[in-house]
């Protein structure tokens, strides 16, 4: 009965740094799409001047990787918090 206990224990706290993590990438995530859209053209002209590139290449650059580090965010952190707290809500269902 003790490892069970000790087993649910670390779920939670697996859960925990989980939902955090997301968090923090859903913040990264709204940090850089408002400073790409607030700031784009600054930042086209600071890059522009290291990198030869086309307005249209900076932008695809950039909604890639907004949309890479989303499907990242969801698919690493979120995904597995939900399963954890499934298999935790039927344990305590169960017992």
């Amino acid at each position: 009965m003790n490892t069970q206990n000790e087993s649910q224990a670390l779920l939670e706290l697996v859960a925990q740094i989980l939902i955090r993590c997301f968090l923090g990438g859903a913040i990264l995530l709204l940090i850089w799409s408002v400073c790409w859209l607030a700031m784009g053209d600054w930042i086209y002209g600071v890059h522009s001047q290291w990198i030869d590139m086309s307005r249209q290449q900076f932008d695809l650059i950039h909604y890639c990787g907004i949309a890479a580090t989303k499907m990242i965010v969801f698919v690493v952190f979120l995904v597995p918090y939900v399963c954890i707290r499934l298999v935790l809500r039927k344990h305590k269902l169960s017992g």
